[in-house]
């Protein structure tokens, strides 16, 4: 999946679920579930996310959503190979990318 979201420090939940295409309950509850999970909060409680924040909600989305785990695999997977599991999904999505880039050529040509 390609996450189009602007170079910042922070984000709101609403660009996060936005960009995911998915809604911000979602995003808190996974919130709630991940430890890998721990977006800042202003005085008002509202929730900002950092750049590390989209990378772990990334890994997450990629192994619920796309690969068909369950919550508590999800979880054993991001313990117990996490370093592995992170190289192959920057891997992949990095692959992706250049898949979007030269579709834009292609179709500007």
């Amino acid at each position: 999946m390609h996450i189009d979201l602007p170079e910042k420090r922070y984000y709101s939940i609403g660009e996060v679920a936005k960009a995911f295409h998915v809604n911000t309950s979602l995003i808190r509850f996974w919130e709630k579930e991940f430890d890998a999970l721990k977006p800042k909060k202003n005085a008002k409680g509202n929730r900002k996310f950092t750049p590390e924040d989209i990378n772990n909600l990334k890994l997450i989305y990629h192994l619920v959503k796309e690969r068909g785990f369950t919550l508590e695999g999800a979880k054993i997977h991001l313990k117990e190979d996490k370093k592995d599991t992170l190289s192959n999904y920057e891997i992949v999505s990095k692959l992706e990318d250049i898949k979007v880039q030269l579709i834009k050529i292609k179709n500007h040509l």
